[in-house]
């Protein structure tokens, strides 16, 4: 090609688009790539906070009250520990009332988000 001989103008606007069609889509992409890692990781740390908020609330208990909770619904009911039950099951085993309970927490399919 040379400097007389040059590519019509719907030739070159069509290039043009080309390219900002395909750099859309790869931004578009990155995106959702993002976003799909991001709500992985937020599932994760809900999981760990429920965790934490069980474990402060059993030895809050047991510090103000002097015994742990005999259940899980005596730490709803007095100290305001509010969960998604849908998404969270909590089994908790009290062992005793001065030794610490067992706690497990299992994630359970009923994600409604999916």
């Amino acid at each position: 090609m040379n400097r007389f001989n040059r590519p019509s103008l719907k030739k070159r606007i069509s290039e043009s688009m080309n390219f900002s069609v395909f750099f859309f889509l790869i931004i578009i992409i990155a995106f959702l790539f993002g976003i799909s890692f991001i709500s992985s990781t937020s599932k994760k740390d809900q999981k760990q906070v429920l965790s934490d908020a069980v474990n402060k609330d059993i030895i809050h208990c047991y510090a103000v009250e002097g015994y742990y909770p005999p259940s899980l619904a005596y730490i709803e009911d007095h100290y305001g520990l509010i969960y998604d039950k849908d998404r969270y099951f909590i089994d908790y085993v009290p062992i005793g009332d001065n030794i610490m309970p067992s706690v497990t927490i299992i994630e359970t399919s009923g994600d409604k988000d999916q």
